[in-house]
């Protein structure tokens, strides 16, 4: 295995919670209330659309896609879902930084230095809003194939936090046997001061619709049987991946550009238009834009009293 190059789960597809679509020459974010799977080939619109996307859509109810019906790839939590402090550089989208609270690895001048990570508050590189967490999570859909994933990606707190708690209490509850139980990836939506009562939606993993809690473990401690006796062996297929991802510093590459750029640097909707064909250039100059024009906490209060009192 070549070294310095982390190896990560094949991809066959995205999940996203909305969608990216270009206006006057910019790559805009567009919200959205459900689930779009695409395949990892953009088009003139944007991403292309996965063809499990339409059948999915075509059992949900009102054609929304909210659940996708999941299997994970293997027992171990972390692997499934890795969660960082991630720094990427706002020009090329190249990762810069990346740590767990204790230590980072950082790009320097003399090549990449193990260092300690304070969090991205107490940083002196990731004070400034650009470091955060960032999380991926790898999951099966469809019967396909039993190695290739969807990966959705999130730098959305409510999303991480809830799927790294869900993922570690599903594999406790199942005694570790977390890659053989029958889930469902599910968006869901709540309203914070933060938001101004507008819906901030989220992605979370629970049981499928039609299954009990103990359905489900049933269902699983049969699928592990039948793996053992057809010689499937998942202790080794997760510590092969742990060593994957051990390989190499980073875990994005030069592909991931795009995914990245859209996730950590959203651009901003508004009248103007700019002729940059560089999308993380446009990202970036937008990102600043919002920054300067952001109010503070002062105004954002005065706005919600002046909103109740009318």
């Amino acid at each position: 295995m070549i070294k310095g190059l982390a190896i990560t789960p094949p991809v066959i597809g995205r999940i996203s919670i909305g969608k990216v679509v270009e206006k006057d020459g910019k790559r805009l974010p567009q919200k959205d209330d459900q689930f779009t799977l695409t395949t990892q080939m953009q088009g003139r619109e944007g991403w292309i659309l996965h063809p499990l996307d339409k059948k999915l859509r075509e059992t949900s109810a009102q054609g929304k896609l909210r659940t996708i019906p999941i299997q994970l790839l293997f027992n171990q939590p972390d692997l499934n879902c890795r969660v960082q402090y991630s720094l990427f550089d706002r020009n090329t989208a190249r990762p810069v930084c990346v740590g767990n609270g204790e230590t980072c690895k950082r790009t320097t001048a003399s090549g990449i230095d193990t260092l300690p990570c304070p969090s991205p508050q107490a940083c002196d590189i990731g004070a400034n809003g650009h470091c955060k967490p960032y999380g991926r999570l790898n999951v099966i859909v469809g019967d396909d194939d039993p190695l290739s994933s969807f990966i959705f990606r999130t730098t959305g707190f409510n999303s991480i936090r809830t799927l790294v708690a869900r993922l570690h209490y599903f594999n406790a509850l199942s005694g570790g046997r977390l890659a053989c139980l029958p889930l469902a990836l599910k968006l869901r939506g709540k309203s914070t001061r933060q938001s101004f009562g507008q819906p901030i939606f989220y992605a979370d993993i629970t049981l499928r619709d039609d299954l009990t809690l103990e359905q489900t473990l049933n269902q699983a401690s049969e699928i592990e049987q039948q793996r053992i006796s057809a010689g499937f062996n998942q202790a080794a297929l997760d510590q092969t991946a742990q060593q994957g991802f051990n390989n190499g510093a980073f875990e994005e590459a030069e592909d991931d550009v795009d995914a990245i750029v859209e996730e950590f640097y959203p651009a901003q909707s508004d009248n103007t238009s700019s002729p940059h064909p560089n999308p993380s250039f446009s990202a970036q100059q937008n990102y600043a834009a919002s920054q300067r024009n952001r109010p503070s906490l002062a105004d954002k209060i005065d706005q919600q009293a002046q909103a109740l009192s009318a």
